[in-house]
């Protein structure tokens, strides 16, 4: 028997629609299942055209809505992806939809900041357009648990990203950080806008996370890669998604009535890094030492400059740091240093030379010997130990 001929309409510039390919791959592969998949070159969604394509099957991200009403009427079996709906009447009528649970990623955000002891929160959306449906629908959930808490939460939406009005939004970002009632909790709605608001607490030189603690959405590894402080961010389960949705195609091939499946996805966890890990602190030369050591502990920063940057002698800095940390400034740049290299260890791919640059050591030698003193072990056998692990 030839293949089913099956197209996938992704945008595939987004680490949602990945991971959601990935679980379609995944699926065939673990059932060997035999699918000629189309996608466009680029990895693009593009519905010109469709209705000519002879295929046997779609797989579609509904949450675009141009991709919604083209595939409305299609004659073969389509499988929407998407977000969910807290009114049911927002899902397309008989057809089967696979969607991420907005309302437990905003919730598994929301718990996580009080967890960190905070009582103040606030959401960074995206402005209403109708491909932002499923930032409604999380910035409501928000609201919602907001509410039922009896709490007042802030919402604040920004602007949509263009090069030409980025300066301007940044700085009406870092006014709205600095206008906002401290401590509090931020949820961004993705890890890009998570990654938007970083980028304005540190224009702001607001100190995260003492002051700000964020949380973003996606797990997204290009936005950690550019930020300058360890973002946290709620994994969504786009590749059981992905999974269950090539699942449900897979049974209408073969005659299955899904015209009413409906499966909402929760999401996997949340990756727990510095962003959100709030930490009550009575000196504020603290909170801005600690602020500075987490952007540049990783350029090789000494004592010297945090005390510059902070604005008072090292001497007296120190005294801060034991009376609150009860440990010196020089520990905790150090302490940094060796977080962000067991998180690059955690990559086996990465060689331990760029492992050693990049989290701020001199040599590689030099991170041994802090390995060995700090851990008993090499950065290798700490490495081992961790996949291991894993494996468990």
């Amino acid at each position: 028997m030839s293949p089913h001929r099956i197209a996938l309409l992704f945008n595939a510039n987004k680490v949602y629609d990945r991971q959601v390919i990935s679980g379609i791959g995944q699926y065939l592969t673990s059932t060997r299942v035999e699918w000629d998949l189309f996608m466009e070159e680029d990895f693009r969604s593009r519905t010109v055209g469709i209705h000519h394509w002879r295929g046997d099957g779609i797989i579609a991200d509904f949450d675009d809505p141009v991709v919604a009403e083209a595939l409305a009427a299609m004659p073969i079996p389509v499988v929407a992806v998407g977000g969910s709906y807290a009114d049911d009447s927002q899902y397309p009528h008989n057809t089967p939809y696979v969607g991420t649970d907005n309302q437990k990623l905003v919730r598994l955000a929301y718990d996580h900041l009080i967890e960190q002891g905070l009582q103040r929160f606030a959401f960074y959306g995206l402005p209403p357009a109708p491909g932002n449906r499923w930032a409604c629908e999380r910035e409501m959930a928000f609201k919602r648990m907001i509410d039922a808490d009896g709490l007042e939460g802030i919402v604040y939406r920004g602007s949509s990203t263009s090069a030409g009005g980025w300066g301007r939004s940044q700085e009406e970002m870092a006014e709205w950080v600095r206008s906002l009632p401290k401590p509090i909790g931020i949820i961004a709605v993705t890890d890009a806008r998570a990654r938007q608001l970083l980028q304005a607490c540190i224009v702001a030189d607001v100190p995260i996370p003492e002051q700000i603690a964020i949380v973003g959405i996606d797990n997204d590894p290009i936005a950690q890669l550019l930020s300058r402080i360890p973002l946290t961010s709620v994994i969504q389960g786009a590749e059981e998604m992905g999974r269950m949705a090539a699942q449900v195609l897979h049974q209408m091939l073969h005659g299955g009535d899904c015209s009413t499946t409906r499966i909402l996805v929760p999401p996997v966890g949340i990756n727990v890094q510095a962003t959100s890990l709030h930490q009550p602190l009575k000196s504020p030369h603290v909170m801005r030492a600690r602020h500075y050591i987490r952007q540049y502990a990783c350029l090789g920063i000494k004592t010297e400059q945090v005390a510059d940057y902070v604005g008072i002698s090292r001497t007296l800095l120190e005294e801060h740091f034991k009376r609150e940390l009860k440990k010196s400034v020089h520990q905790t740049i150090l302490e940094h240093k060796l977080e962000m290299a067991r998180n690059m260890l955690a990559d086996p791919s990465m060689p331990l030379a760029d492992v050693a640059v990049r989290s701020g050591f001199t040599s590689l030698q030099y991170m041994y010997a802090v390995f060995r003193r700090e851990y008993n072990c090499t950065p290798r056998q700490f490495m081992e130990a961790a996949q291991s692990v894993k494996v468990q």
